[in-house]
């Protein structure tokens, strides 16, 4: 059960209605395998299939290797060229960090530390999962992020995914992320505007709310959806957002050479699992995630944090 002065703190930010709502879907659903949400079955609440792979690797000597590849974090460099972005954000730049796991991912945690520090960039986003269990205590994740959100600079946004708690909004913010739940900001650059929206988790609490984050957001203007899965693409695209930035595959994490990834846990069309993509007019970005789910392993398919550049699609090439 909610503590009350976590309830109270919840329920300014977020209204009685939303915070209610969210915490007690979690409670309902938070460990169920079979049902709920969008796809069927959900490996990261099935804790006994999760001894399974571990052991399978360990049997056949892949662990050890498996725990050094999560380790090495890469930054992913991403242009994206728009016709509806305005003029003053050419070159604007975005570091994307998702998946983090953070409290079973320390190793990748260093990695994203130290990167970060060598980087310059305009904007931050979190794309979710700051957690690595799907219940059970979220301090130790929030002590690890904090980590990382330390070392970053200028304006840092948020959104929470399938394995994180409302709970934990009033402790990222307190770390300076501003965490977009059905809400948008907007961002000025020498006169001219770009809109980020964000909502809630998608993937399995449902919580998310597109109308209601585009409420503030005019007809016409460039806007970015930052969601935690690539899932609603669709509704996205429809809604006239000209760019999606989301995680939660995990680029399937272990992964077949070549990147093919066994499973995405995720209900959408492979092309759209990993990497950039486009749907109709909207231009979409997959990250693979700087952390590991499940078991801290990967296997073809390094972690990532990414680097976008958006450019004007009639700037020189």
């Amino acid at each position: 059960m909610t503590d009350e002065p976590d309830l109270f703190l919840l329920e300014k930010r977020l209204g009685r209605r939303h915070a209610r709502q969210r915490l007690g879907i979690e409670r309902d659903h938070e460990a169920q395998v079979f049902g709920q949400g969008i796809n069927f079955f959900h490996l990261e609440n099935a804790a006994s299939v999760q001894g399974v792979i571990r052991a399978a690797l360990k049997v056949t000597g892949l662990y050890g290797r498996g725990l050094s590849n999560a380790a090495k974090v890469v930054v992913r460099r991403n242009h994206i060229h728009l016709q509806n972005l305005p003029k003053a954000f050419d070159g604007f730049t975005i570091l994307q960090i998702s998946d983090l796991h953070a409290d079973m991912s320390m190793p990748a945690i260093a990695g994203v530390v130290r990167l970060v520090q060598d980087l310059r960039y305009d904007l931050c986003l979190l794309t979710g999962d700051y957690r690595g269990d799907t219940r059970g205590p979220y301090e130790p994740a929030l002590e690890e992020t904090k980590k990382v959100c330390a070392a970053l600079t200028g304006s840092i946004y948020g959104v929470l995914g399938n394995h994180d708690t409302i709970r934990m909004v009033p402790g990222l913010e307190a770390m300076g992320v501003t965490m977009l739940l059905n809400e948008a900001a907007v961002i000025e650059r020498d006169g001219e505007r770009i809109y980020i929206a964000g909502i809630d988790d998608a993937h399995f609490y449902r919580m998310d709310n597109i109308e209601k984050a585009t409420e503030t957001i005019p007809d016409g203007v460039f806007s970015i959806l930052v969601t935690h899965t690539p899932e609603i693409y669709r509704q996205a695209a429809h809604a006239d957002f000209d760019l999606l930035l989301s995680g939660h595959t995990h680029g399937g994490q272990i992964c077949l050479p070549g990147g093919h990834p066994i499973t995405l846990s995720a209900v959408l069309p492979r092309k759209f699992g990993a990497g950039p993509w486009r749907h109709h007019n909207m231009i979409g970005y997959t990250a693979v995630g700087a952390g590991s789910s499940v078991v801290p392993v990967r296997f073809n398919c390094p972690p990532e944090i990414t680097l976008h550049e958006l450019r004007c699609s009639n700037h020189d090439q």
